[in-house]
């Protein structure tokens, strides 16, 4: 049976690919070394959030959904503005919440979610080992504690991180172009 293309707004002709996962899982790594293969602008979530919610983290304090909405907003009009100009993306997102995820579907782009996961000890081994990032290391657990899973998602590809960023990247971009650049010859196939 031939696999069917699963992306959001289809019709499209700005792409966003959104690598998401909790944080330490690699979205920053991922989402730059696919901007840098495809041309496309690199942003990073983090860049979105307020002073107050970074200094919120680095006190090992988790943001509220209420917190986490004009965050997701703000991205959502960015990339609303992106789809104006036919500036082709790719975004490094925790994307940890489906109402955050479906802000995103919503700036109408042609969009594909690239969920990197891996086990907790796996993730706190690498935040552990991460200098100069704002976000405390204890807040691993709410991370996991926070996300809902992507995985029945239908424009949402899990990978699993566990392998050298070399391998990830080259899986990420088989799925990228099977389902975001050549979509036409994934139907026909």
């Amino acid at each position: 049976m031939p696999h069917l293309t699963a992306i959001t707004n289809p019709d499209a002709d700005t792409n966003l690919i959104i690598v998401m996962g909790v944080s330490g899982s690699g979205k920053s790594s991922l989402a730059k070394a696919l901007a840098d293969h495809y041309g496309y602008e690199y942003l990073d979530g983090d860049d979105f959030h307020s002073q107050e919610a970074r200094d919120r983290m680095a006190k090992g304090l988790p943001l509220t959904d209420t917190m986490r909405l004009p965050w997701v907003i703000r991205m959502r009009d960015y990339f609303r503005n992106a789809a104006r100009n036919h500036q082709h993306s790719t975004l490094a997102f925790s994307g940890l919440k489906r109402a955050h995820r479906d802000e995103l579907r919503k700036a109408g782009l042609k969009t594909i979610f690239l969920f990197l996961h891996s086990d907790k000890d796996t993730i706190q081994t690498r935040v552990n080992k991460r200098a100069g990032h704002f976000m405390a290391p204890s807040l691993v657990d709410s991370q996991f504690e926070s996300l809902e899973d992507p995985r029945h998602e239908a424009d949402v590809y899990t990978i699993d991180v566990n392998a050298p960023l070399d391998q990830v990247l080259a899986l990420a971009i088989h799925v990228v172009d099977r389902e975001l650049h050549h979509q036409a010859d994934a139907l026909l196939a």
